[in-house]
């Protein structure tokens, strides 16, 4: 019988600024040298050639991220990490779901229409995606992750001051709210995309969940901040407000934001990853999938409107929304490393396409409303805390901020057109006051594309593993 033996591989990484040259990965912890990892689990007859393994090969790449992945704390300063990121969060992705109490708000005081003032919220949405690369690229070669995360805080509660002297002004907002506070925004979500990733290996989907429930339980509470601030000193006091309170409690946060180790990958994109079949249907999965993200809380409030419920009730179903969508990014979270992170995500766009093509549409009183928010809200979440926990999953830990910032700029579309598609199509059909039948279109208009996402999705999660209950 031929015998076994264990084999020990030293993996030599091609250094993204050279494109001659062979080096091996490095921490930044210390001075570079080999990465030697166990190839333990891929035995091979005595006699037989060595495994071949290509400086730049993709596995590569995957095996020593995981190499490193195993010296990961899973704790520790990580929860220090998960509190800190979650706040950065609260804003940067919070104060964009609280965009339809303000909206709702200028639209009473005919400022502009729906489409032109959800297009102020979506254009806050959409910097993340827009300077995804840029923040990811200034994280690495000059500020760091502290840095980045102080001076977007800082930057991001800016915005909202200055959009207070804005206030009866569409380009004063678009500049102040939509343009300064989202780039400011932009900076904690290239942090939180990449850092948690240093600290948390098997707990990693759990640590992603965490931190970005911050966005959920922000836009819960902002929502009810913002009515009350705007109910009982107006509009331009309430952005103030919200401004001096980013500033005050995320320049803190911004604080503890540090690296483990540095982050290696020096490059601004990697063209190649296009040429992985995986990595463009995951990319075109978020590019469509975002389409429909902004779309509820940005027109829960006008809906709830038509229907002839209060502004308070509309204020609370958005709240509704943001906080089911803080429960479903930390149970999604938790159930990625259960059940694996593409699948938890896939289960996450067929719930949201099925809540906004079934139950939206039919949902003319305040009970199968609160339904809908919740069901979508979940979704919501699932979306945003797995798709960092799939990137790490499938392309691995050490370049996981290059690849999450190319992902993210696939979410640039969606951010800044999805909800202004929505608007366009109910002014199109009746307008705000026009009834449920004016709003269908958009319903479908946004189910449809989150159906087409998780399409995309399934595909990927099929070609990774063929069997129906695998963990993927």
């Amino acid at each position: 019988m031929a015998s076994t033996q264990t084999t020990t591989t030293t993996i030599h990484l091609k250094d993204y600024d050279s494109s001659s040259t062979s080096a091996p990965v490095n921490t930044g912890a210390e001075p570079a040298q080999d990465v030697t990892l166990n190839t333990s689990t891929t035995t091979r007859r005595r006699g037989a050639q060595p495994f071949p393994v290509r400086a730049d090969d993709d596995a590569a790449i995957i095996e020593a991220s995981r190499a490193l992945d195993e010296e990961c704390p899973d704790g520790g300063y990580g929860w220090i990490i998960v509190l800190s990121g979650a706040m950065l969060m609260w804003w940067a992705s919070g104060t964009t779901y609280a965009w339809g109490v303000v909206q709702r708000k200028l639209v009473e005081e005919h400022l502009a229409g729906p489409a032109t003032l959800s297009f102020i919220g979506s254009l806050q949405a959409s910097m993340p995606a827009w300077f995804a690369v840029l923040d990811a690229f200034v994280m690495r070669r000059w500020l760091g992750s502290r840095k980045l995360a102080m001076l977007g805080m800082f930057t991001m509660g800016l915005g909202g001051i200055l959009a207070s002297f804005c206030t009866d002004s569409i380009p004063g907002l678009f500049v102040t709210f939509g343009f300064l506070a989202g780039a400011g925004g932009s900076c904690g979500f290239a942090v939180v995309a990449a850092v948690p990733a240093q600290y948390f290996n098997t707990r990693r989907g759990l640590a992603n969940g965490l931190i970005f429930a911050g966005s959920g339980f922000g836009g819960a509470t902002n929502s009810f901040f913002m009515d009350a601030l705007i109910r009982n000193l107006g509009i331009a006091w309430a952005f103030r407000v919200l401004g001096l309170v980013t500033i005050a409690t995320g320049l803190f946060a911004g604080w503890f934001m540090t690296e483990r180790t540095k982050i290696p990958d020096k490059r601004f994109v990697d063209m190649k990853l296009f040429k992985n079949t995986n990595f463009t249907l995951l990319w075109l999965c978020a590019a469509v999938g975002n389409f429909p993200i902004f779309v509820p809380p940005f027109f829960l409030p006008l809906y709830n409107q038509a229907l002839g419920f209060s502004s308070s009730t509309g204020a609370g179903l958005v709240a509704g929304f943001t906080l089911s969508s803080a429960i479903g990014r930390i149970l999604c979270g938790f159930c990625c490393d259960r059940f694996g992170p593409v699948n938890v995500l896939l289960a996450s766009l067929l719930l949201s396409a099925f809540s906004m093509l079934v139950i939206w549409p039919v949902s003319q009183s305040l009970a199968p409303l609160a339904i809908f928010c919740i069901l979508n809200g979940v979704s919501n979440g699932g979306f945003f805390s797995c798709t960092p926990t799939v990137a790490t999953s499938i392309f691995g830990s050490q370049r996981v901020s290059v690849v999450m910032g190319m992902i993210m700029t696939a979410w640039a579309g969606g951010y800044l057109l999805g909800s202004p598609i929505a608007g366009y199509l109910l002014e199109a059909f009746g307008g705000a006051s026009g009834g449920l039948k004016a709003y269908r279109p958009a319903m479908f208009y946004a189910g449809s594309l989150a159906l087409i996402s998780a399409i995309l999705l399934a595909i990927v999660r099929f070609r990774i593993n063929k069997k129906f209950l695998a963990v993927v």
